[in-house]
């Protein structure tokens, strides 16, 4: 396979994501904004639910959020560092996706600073890392158990 088409394959997907995640920092899904859908919906379902659980329940959706996101970068990075290896798992790549994903944590949260409708937190910057490490432990996981 030739390098454009690697790239294309591997490198491509890794970027969309990024940028989805980009776009996930703007104005349009800050907490204000999230909040009203979120309420909306559990209001819905449940009439009676107070302002309290409601907050609880839109963070932690917010939380899982931070976790699936980097999630899937995570695995994103490591299929792209693998580079269709016949190999199928490498402690390198697991470290790499784990630094990539740290490296776009942090920036994420600085760009975030830079929108006024946000803030840029370490605590979702650890959530954002946990998700990631969490991927390449499920990764292990499943080169243990496909093993031959």
């Amino acid at each position: 396979m030739t390098f454009n088409r690697k790239f294309i394959k591997y490198w491509i997907p890794v970027i969309l994501w990024m940028w989805f995640i980009f776009w996930m920092s703007t104005e349009t899904f800050s907490s204000q904004k999230t909040a009203s859908v979120i309420e909306l919906i559990l209001r819905f379902l449940a009439p009676q639910i107070s302002p309290q659980k409601i907050d609880l329940i839109h963070a932690f959706i917010r939380k899982i959020g931070h976790i699936a996101e980097y999630y899937i970068l995570s695995i994103l990075l490591f299929r792209a560092f693998r580079d269709g290896s016949p190999v199928s798992w490498k402690w390198r790549w697991s470290i790499f996706a784990v630094i990539g994903v740290v490296v776009w944590a942090v920036s994420d949260e600085w760009h975030q600073s830079f929108v006024p409708t946000r803030t840029a937190s370490v605590a979702d910057v650890s959530v954002d890392i946990a998700g990631g490490i969490l991927a390449q432990f499920a990764s292990v996981f499943w080169h243990r158990c496909t093993r031959k």
